[in-house]
Formats: structure tokens, sequence, C-alpha cells
């Protein structure tokens, strides 16, 4: 053990000076890679519930580095910009049109504002207008469209708060809406850099165990801890489709605002004091009180203490009432579970959870059901049907029952009982349509449901609509997309009684487009609604397959397989293997194919795709799960796991003689960067490797990290065998590691590539270090995604492809 202290001490006391910086100018990648990656995108589409029009909402494909470095606060897990007051991370669209169904002429917005940068866009429950907001150099201001006469009117100045998300609230009548404002009297933010400490920052515990993971932007000190406060707090005000706007509710820090299905009622939670240092604004205290539709206070429902300590693992939960919501099918009636294990997962006990309801504002507590796992969702019908679902995490099993909400205190019926990871055996979703309320509840006519799946399985990805007799528990199919030329996805449902669904329809070469496909007409082909085209032409002909193989132990594999643009029969060519390592407790689910080779080929800035126009073979999504059976852990065993996927993979693509097997790199994000660093010092498989955005050091995420509850005190070997910062002596070969500096996921600081990329240069590696200037986990600016992929091309190119 020795070994492993002298390592954690390595990481801390190692100084960054040991390496020289380089400052190099943003590159662009190879003309064949830029053609891609800058081709302009189609529109993203939402329909109304109507099924009567279609909005495009167009965007920028990337940020760019100037806007990522405008002014940018981390507090409390939130990252916001002070000066607009809106999240500094949000994606913006920059022009909106409209389509009506069945027409491809498209409709001008009349009214729109210059520059516009459109977010948190919603239809009204009526579906006669749509709202946006509208973030202008200032702040945050808020749009109406009117879609019979295609107008836009703006409802507001510029002085919303959406710092903590969609800044607004339909009521239920369709005329008016709730909106957050900045406070008349607003606190000046305080600036860090010009003011001197108060004193020093202490942390105090009294004994008691408070294990969290590692989470990034949180509060520092009490000026944090000011400016949170001041960046959070808004006024509610009442604003009407003419513009009209009243004060509804007097400022403090709203949470959650959520209306009862009649709009008679309003659940709002507002942050409490004390605030933490060590969990996000998530689990700090907050209170729920129950208000009517004028803002007159009813009562308070429940006080949420602060978080930061619960009862090991992952189905922890606090003790009271959680997960409170509204019952959708009822005017005005509360649900919520409340733990019957005192929220601890190690209690041994026959049911988990009771789930209560409650009318609003004077009825009495009810019970409803108990659940065997944890609780997890349901699905509200009527008085007399609800489906309810629990999962517990450890077994992977998830249990779907059948409940009377009439009955008190009922055990309901199991009507499926399975394992959440088994893809083929998944009997699907139940479907829902709008009630009076325009809320979504379960659809029934002649006691019957319906279940919309994806369908996995062993020949592809098949969607599907079932019909579930409530009588019987039995399931007959209605339609199943043929899966032979192309794939078919089920969005939404559009027209129930005439089984009219919306669905997407895409191959290799074609870009998704929407369909209505009629269920009931199983020979009719569906009707396209949207004719984007293919934005990718250059890579449309490319040679794409599902590839099915075996690992060592018999375990069935698969992957996508891509073959280089203009590929020679006979010739050997380099391979670029994409992953993401997955966890599961049986191999029968761990084998299962999710992917179909009917999916539509398409370049994202984090792809591998890419390397096909540079006369690469890319081997992408390909399978690697780590298993761990009954008592077993999947990290037990999880480096040989590792080793054994990939040796399977390359063996597979070698056996159809594509490819020259000493010219193999391996790449991943995040957990597949972990996954690349952990191939390369324990294998002799790969020429090259790329590690984006991962974690290295184990110990750094000491209380858990991706599905491992163990913490490092419980298992320090699987920790140290796991972190390929301990193993850099053995790194052999050439590693570009590539982190955002502003990296906020949760375990993967910057520090960790940094720490690890001083412990290779000192043991003498091949090693790049690539910190991309204002980019989060995922990466955004134009500038940042073309660097990255010339850093990936330039790697490639010298330690693969020219060898």
């Amino acid at each position: 053990m020795c070994k492993i202290w002298w390592m954690c001490l390595l990481i801390w006391f190692a100084p960054l000076s040991i390496y020289s910086q380089t400052h190099l100018k943003y590159q662009q990648p190879a003309k064949e890679i830029l053609d891609l990656a800058t081709a302009k995108l189609p529109p993203s589409v939402v329909m109304n519930d109507d099924g009567t029009h279609m909005v495009f909402l167009y965007r920028n494909r990337y940020k760019s580095l100037a806007t990522l470095s405008e002014k940018e606060m981390r507090l409390a897990g939130l990252r916001i910009n002070p000066v607009t007051n809106i999240g500094s991370r949000s994606t913006f669209y920059r022009d909106v049109t409209m389509v009506m169904v069945g027409s491809k002429e498209k409709i001008n917005i009349k009214g729109l504002p210059d520059n516009l940068r459109l977010a948190h866009f919603s239809f009204s429950p009526d579906q006669k207008v749509f709202v946006f907001t509208n973030t202008t150099l200032k702040g945050v201001e808020l749009w109406c469209v009117d879609i019979k006469s295609a107008t836009a009117k703006k409802l507001t100045e510029d002085t919303l708060n959406a710092n903590m998300g969609t800044p607004y609230q339909w009521f239920a009548d369709s005329n008016s809406l709730l909106v957050k404002f900045l406070p008349k009297n607003r606190a000046t933010i305080i600036d860090k850099r010009s003011t001197l400490p108060a004193g020093p920052r202490i942390s105090v515990n009294s004994g008691k165990k408070a294990q969290n993971r590692t989470y990034q932007d949180l509060l520092k000190d009490r000026i944090d801890e000011e400016n949170f406060q001041t960046l959070v707090k808004a006024e509610l005000h009442k604003v009407d489709l003419d513009g009209g706007k009243q004060l509804w509710l007097k400022a403090d820090l709203y949470k959650r605002i959520y209306f009862s299905p009649s709009g008679d009622y309003v659940l709002v939670s507002t942050i409490e004091k004390p605030f933490s240092y060590l969990v996000t604004y998530n689990r700090f205290p907050s209170t729920l009180k129950l208000y009517d539709k004028e803002g007159k206070l009813i009562k308070t429902i429940l006080k949420v203490p602060l978080i930061e300590d619960l009862p090991k693992g992952f189905m922890a939960e606090r003790k009271g009432m959680r997960n409170v919501s509204w019952r959708l099918d009822k005017p005005a009636t509360l649900y919520w579970a409340e733990a019957l294990d005192e929220g601890d997962p190690a209690v041994k006990v026959k049911y988990r959870d009771q789930v209560y309801e409650q009318d609003m504002p004077d009825g009495e507590p009810r019970k409803l059901f108990k659940t065997i796992n944890r609780f997890y969702v349901v699905y509200w019908g009527n008085d007399k049907l609800a489906i309810a679902a629990d999962y517990w995490w450890n077994t992977r099993n998830k249990k779907t029952y059948i409940v009377d909400p009439s009955a008190t205190d009922t055990t309901p019926k199991v009507i499926f009982d399975k394992n959440y990871q088994d893809r083929y055996n998944d009997p699907g979703n139940f479907v829902t349509a709008k009630n009076k309320f325009h809320k979504n509840v379960l659809y029934v006519k002649d006691g019957k449901l319906l279940l919309q799946g994806n369908g996995y399985s062993p020949t592809g990805i098949r969607p599907f609509i079932d019909e579930y007799s409530i009588a019987t528990g039995k399931t007959e199919r209605l339609w199943r997309a043929s899966g032979k030329t192309a794939l078919e996805m089920i969005q939404t449902p559009v027209d129930l009684e005439k089984g009219i669904f919306l669905t997407s329809v895409q191959s290799k070469s074609i870009f998704p487009n929407y369909y209505l496909r009629n269920m009931f007409e199983k020979d009719k082909k569906p009707v396209q609604i949207t004719f984007f085209e293919n934005p990718f032409k250059s890579i449309m002909s490319v040679h794409k397959e599902l590839i099915k193989y075996q690992r060592d132990d018999g375990l069935d594999l698969s992957a996508v397989l891509y073959l280089p643009i203009g590929y020679e029969k006979g010739k050997k060519y380099p391979m670029l293997l994409w992953a993401y390592p997955r966890e599961f407790k049986d191999k029968k689910s761990a084998s299962q194919v999710t992917s179909s080779h009917h999916q539509f080929v398409y370049p994202r800035y984090s792809s591998p795709i890419f390397w096909v126009t540079r006369g690469y073979v890319v081997l992408d999504r390909t399978a690697f799960p780590i298993i761990g059976e009954k008592d077993n852990q999947p990290n037990d065993s999880f480096v040989k796991q590792l080793v054994a996927n990939a040796k399977a993979a390359i063996d597979a693509v070698d056996t159809l003689g594509y490819i020259d097997r000493t010219r193999v790199a391996v790449g991943g994000h995040s957990y597949g960067a972990f996954m690349t660093a952990n191939l390369l010092s324990h294998s002799n498989l790969f020429a090259a490797g790329i590690a984006r955005s991962g974690a290295y050091n184990r110990t750094l995420t000491p209380f858990g990290f991706q599905a491992e509850e163990r913490s490092y005190w419980e298992a320090p070997q699987i920790y140290y065998q796991m972190s390929p910062f301990m193993h850099a002596d053995k790194m052999k070969t050439p590693l570009l590691l590539i982190h955002g500096e502003a990296d906020n996921n949760s375990g993967t600081y910057p520090m960790q590539s940094e720490r690890y990329f001083n412990a290779l240069k000192g043991l003498g590696a091949t090693v790049r270090l690539v910190m991309l200037p204002k980019e989060s986990h995922g990466y955004r600016a134009r500038e940042s995604v073309l660097h990255m992929l010339w850093e990936q091309d330039s790697w490639l190119e010298k330690h693969v492809g020219k060898r």
C-alpha cells in the first residue's frame, strides 16, 4: 500500500512548472473534416398538440469563443451570466418559422426582434400561441407569437430572471403567465477581486458522516452566498398576453413553481438558509408552500432540511415527504412518497416506500400503495386506474404496477418485473394523451392501454405499438416497424382515436425527417411532413455495418463499423476505435445490441466518424460492458474486462481483413477517456490514444464514481487498480489528453488531466496536454471544436496513419 500513498502525494506536490507550456493559436483541421464540422444543420422541430403546425427553430452549430468568454459566475452548481441573468451555457436559437402540417411552405413570423437569441420555448395550454425568451445585451425579455396570425409581440422588458431555468409558467386560462423578474431593489453583485476577505473560511464536522461526490462550482465563502442570493432572488408577476403586469409574490429565492391541473392552486418552492459549501443548491434547505391562483398563501406543505448526509448507497433517500407533485387526472390533488426503510438501502424490509395522496387545500392524507423497490414514477389515468413503477439500482430490477387509486393502502398488482438493462424484453412505456386539464394521462379505450417501445432486438431496432388488456394482462401487437431499409422511430401521438403517431424515418444516408403514421393502416405508407436534406453528402456513401463478435469468455459483443471513403478491397487500413464502458449485473443484458446500421451517419463534434474521410476504418459504439454478476461488483475485474473487450473488437475487424492491427488507435470522452488511459497502461493493443475530459486518479473521487458505490477506504485496491495515474510508469503508448478548463462535471476536474500529464511527462511517456479555454465537459465554441479536431487528426497522423 505504500506505493498507493506515494502516488497520492505525487499528485498534490508534483509542480506544474516541470513541463513547458505552449500557447498555440487555434488551428483548423483538414478540409475534409472542416467541411463536415461546419456544415449547416436543419432546424429543430416542435409540433403543437393539435398536430396542425410545426415550429422550426434554427441555431448556429457552435457558440463563439467570444460568447463563452462573456462574464460568468459559478455558484452552488449554477453557471450564470450576471449581466443578462440567464444560464451562461444556454443554447440560443437565431431564427424561428412555422409550417402548417401537410404543407412545404414556410410561414414567416412578423414582428420578431432583431438579433434574436431565443430560448425557453413553450406552447400555451390551448395551443393557440407560443412564448419564448429573447436575450438582449442587457437581459431577458418575454415574447409571444400568435399562431393563427403568425405575429410576434414583446410582452415584457428585458428584466426577467432566468438564472434558475425557465422563468415562467402558464396559467390554465392560456391568457397569462407567472413570470420571474429581477427585484426592483436588487442588491449589487460583490466583486471578490476588489473586496477584502472578512475572515478565514472554516469548515466543521461534528463527527457525523457526510459522504458526497466531488461536486464542482460550489459556494466557497460568505461573498459567494451573498452573490448567490442576489442572482437567484426574483419577484413573481402575473403577465397577460396584452402585456399587462401585476405583482403576484414579493422577492424570494424561488426554486420550483408548479400549477395544479385545474390551475386554481400553485406549489411554490423556495430555497432557504443555511447554505452549504459541500453540495449544490438542489440539496439546500427548502420550503414548499401552497398558494391559490391569486397569490394568496394557503399553507406550508413541507420544509426540507439541508441534505449533506444521506445513508450510504445509490438508493438512499431522505426521510419524510419527497417527490411531491400533482395528480394529473385530478383538479388539485397532491401525491408523494415516503421511505419505509428510513431511507437506508441497507435496511431489510418487505416494502421500501409508501405513496400517499391528499386533496388540496383541506383534504386528509390518504395511503395509496406501497412499492417493493424505491418508488420511481406514476402515470395517472382516472379514479380507478394508474400505472406506477419502482426500481432498485443494485439488482437493476424494475417493477411496474397497476394501481386502483380509489382503494386505500393497497398492495398493487405487479404487471412487469424485469431487469431494466434487458432491452430486448422491455415492454415499452404506456401511451398518454391530453385530458381536459391539458395534462398527459393514460390513454384508455375499451378497457385497454397502449404501449410504445423502441423494440431493441437481435435483428435491430424495430419500434412497436402494443395494446394491453387491463382485464387479462395480455398484449397484442398493433404495429411494428419493418426495419428492413430504414429506421422509423415513434415520436409522439397526434390523434389516438384515429391511430395517428408522429414518427421519424432515417437511414444511413437520409437525414431524419418527420412522418405521420396511421397504426391502424399497417400497409399504408406514412405521410412525410418535413423534407430536410442531408447536410453531410460527402460521407453519404460510406460503408456502414453492424458487426457482431465474441469476447474470449464467450460474451456476445457488437460495434458499428465504417470503412474509409474510397476503400480499396484487400488494402490494410489504420483504425480508430471509440467506446464508453457501461456496467451490468448480468451477461444477457450486456450482450444485447442497441445500435442500428440504419441510423443516420451524423458527424457530431465529438464523433470519430470524421476519420473515414482521412483513410481510417472507424469502429464506433463499440460495446465495452463491465459485468459483475451476483455478489461480484463490475469493477472487481474492470481492467481485465476492458482489455478483453478491446482485444475482441480488434480481432473481429482484423478477421474481416480491413485493418493493419499494428495501427489501431483508441479514444473516448469522460469515462471513455478513463477507459482509454487504462487500456494504454495495461495492454499493447494500440498505437496511440485520445482521452478527452477524463478522470485518472480515483483517490480524488473517494466516495464513489460512475457506478462504483464503495468508498476508497472500503475498496482501496479497486481504486488503485482502476486509476491510470497509479500506473503511469507503465505507459509506453502516445496519449493525447484534451480537457476543458471550465469542466463542471462531477469528478472530472481539469486538474485530473493536468496532474496525470505531470506524472506521464515525469516518467518519460509520449504525451500531449491540450486545455481548451472556457470550455466545460462538453465543448461548445467553434474555435475549440475545430482545434480539437485538428489536434486529434494531427495526433493520429503522427502516431498511427503514417507509420
